[in-house]
């Protein structure tokens, strides 16, 4: 147990005596907005598409609980440093989860103008996603466990770099993705007020993770290339706590509130089976857009590129179909 407090707190895993206050307070923060997060899926049902968003607000909430005990004289604690460190490393990729699962029900609703089959933004862009967050959790742990040969611990910078590098990549897929699928829409003219409030929630949220995924990205080349026998010579970014608070908690804590406030299931249809007719303003339950070919192709073919190139493979455009003979249709 260490018990005084100093900017520069000897046998501290941070390398500061990290704050006491902030951390509870974003705990009982992210607590409050994943409750409403489940409440707004259970008033949407909309569990299968942003069921992602209460266990990312956990996984925050559970890194702030470990940051509180080391906050109270636990700096030295290794497996609280460790612990703390998985958990907020770990909760950004589960919100990108969500915007991919999110972005996948907007293309449902308007096929023909998707650039990829819409079940494949989650077996594309999640699988992704999942490697990343294993990467990222492997790296923080090695990284975090100081008690590790130096070789070992390089081997986890090594993975968060990559890791934090990939997501980056990643989330401008994403985002590229979707702005083609914007440009699609407004040029056929069926880009209404519901379609432009999701997508442009899923922008902003994107650019948010965006600028955390950044930082975090300096923060690791810095911390790579760290020189602890001087500690005048330690980046700002690693030793000064309010970079963690402004670029990391304070943005990802924006991003869980901009999807609580603006929750997109509020904009799209509870089932992936209502479409938006090319006229733009009625909707109709459809056959669903289906994809014949066999799983593996899906995954490594998204873009069907091979179906381009063969002529093969062309699905029924059941939207061009007249929907005088499909269920009720509703108007935007």
């Amino acid at each position: 147990m260490i018990d005084k407090r100093s900017p520069y707190q000897e046998g501290s895993l941070w390398y500061y005596a990290p704050n006491k206050g902030a951390p509870i307070t974003f705990a009982i923060l992210f607590t409050i907005s994943g409750i409403v997060h489940g409440y707004q899926c259970f008033k949407y049902k909309s569990w299968k598409v942003t069921g992602l968003l209460p266990w990312s607000a956990l996984l925050f909430t559970a890194g702030f609980v470990m940051r509180t005990i080391g906050a109270f004289g636990q700096w030295d604690n290794l497996s609280i440093f460790i612990a703390s460190t998985v958990f907020l490393l770990a909760g950004p990729p589960v919100y990108e989860g969500a915007n991919f699962f999110t972005l996948g029900r907007i293309l449902y609703y308007i096929p023909y103008h998707s650039p990829i089959h819409p079940g494949r933004v989650f077996t594309t862009f999640v699988a992704m996603g999942v490697i990343i967050e294993a990467i990222t959790a492997n790296g923080a742990s090695l990284v975090a466990n100081t008690s590790n040969p130096e070789s070992t611990q390089n081997t986890g910078k090594a993975l968060l770099k990559a890791a934090l590098i990939l997501q980056i990549a990643l989330m401008v897929g994403f985002v590229a993705l979707a702005t083609k699928f914007y440009y699609n829409c407004h040029r056929g003219g069926v880009l209404n007020a519901k379609v432009k409030r999701a997508l442009h929630v899923l922008y902003c949220s994107c650019t948010l993770i965006i600028i955390r995924t950044i930082y975090r990205t300096v923060e690791y080349f810095t911390a790579a290339s760290l020189n602890t026998s001087n500690i005048d010579d330690i980046s700002p970014i690693l030793k000064e706590e309010w970079f963690f608070w402004v670029f990391e908690t304070a943005i990802m804590f924006s991003n869980t509130v901009l999807l609580n406030v603006f929750h997109p299931m509020r904009w799209l249809p509870r089932s992936n089976k209502i479409y938006l007719a090319t006229d733009g303003v009625t909707e109709v339950e459809g056959p669903g857009y289906e994809d014949p070919r066999p799983f593996l192709l899906t995954f490594f073919d998204p873009f069907d590129i091979v179906g381009m190139i063969t002529k093969k493979g062309k699905k029924e455009k059941f939207w061009e179909v007249g929907h005088q003979s499909s269920p009720p249709a509703t108007t935007v």
